[in-house]
């Protein structure tokens, strides 16, 4: 049987938010814990966050900004939902994050239907949450579409199909994406078990092998250059 991420990197002409925006208006954007700027800016509130966000894409002249896959992030030490005293802490981001003005039009990536979706509430979470399903060849997976608005899960139905390309959501802002800056967290599962609108983007050092082999590389199939 083809890997599922040999299928994937097939596909061509992929977008999962907002169409009109080319790809050579991207730019990558490095929030590991690594980032000095990071260290010296406070952005551990929703406003700093978005402002920051909009002068690095003032900056470099782009509409949005990409990246996070595997990366170690200081950015959750503000949540409990990734820290608490019971459990390892979680910091790696396995999913891509696309940071762009609230409102933006979410697209789905290739064609499914809605498997489930949920308003996954608390600071660090993703607020509105959809997922599809989709069948290619032999192989059945998921795709995650984090940090919506409310109205994006108003009025849908588990079963609704969609088309790739077709607006499925509009992106939230802090009030309802979890106090982030706007973005779209996007993320491909391949086995999601018994989770239901929700399900980890962020792991510990420990899980982040099955982790890896789950959720392959979102840029895999989206080919931002």
């Amino acid at each position: 049987m083809i890997a599922l991420e040999t299928l994937l990197h097939d596909i061509e002409n992929v977008k999962v938010i907002d169409a009109k925006i080319d790809y050579n208006q991207y730019i990558p954007l490095d929030l590991s814990n690594k980032n000095e700027t990071l260290r010296e800016r406070n952005i551990d509130n929703a406003v700093d966050f978005e402002k920051y966000i909009e002068s690095y894409l003032m900056e470099n002249n782009a509409k949005v900004a990409y990246g996070g896959y595997n990366e170690i992030r200081n950015l959750y030490k503000r949540s409990e939902i990734f820290n608490d005293s019971k459990t390892e802490e979680r910091n790696i981001h396995i999913g891509l994050d696309l940071w762009i003005k609230a409102g933006t039009p979410v697209l789905a990536a290739v064609d499914g239907f809605i498997h489930s979706f949920n308003y996954n509430t608390g600071v660090g979470d993703y607020g509105p949450t959809i997922i599809l399903e989709h069948k290619i060849e032999e192989h059945t997976f998921y795709t995650l579409y984090g940090h919506l608005s409310l109205e994006s899960i108003s009025h849908i139905e588990i079963g609704d199909a969609y088309e790739k390309g077709q607006q499925i959501a509009t992106l939230g802002d802090a009030s309802v994406n979890g106090d982030y800056a706007p973005h779209l967290h996007f993320q491909i599962i391949k086995k999601i078990t018994n989770s239901f609108g929700d399900y980890p983007g962020v792991c510990s050092a420990s899980d982040l092998n099955h982790y890896l082999e789950n959720c392959p590389d979102p840029n895999i199939l989206l080919k931002i250059k």
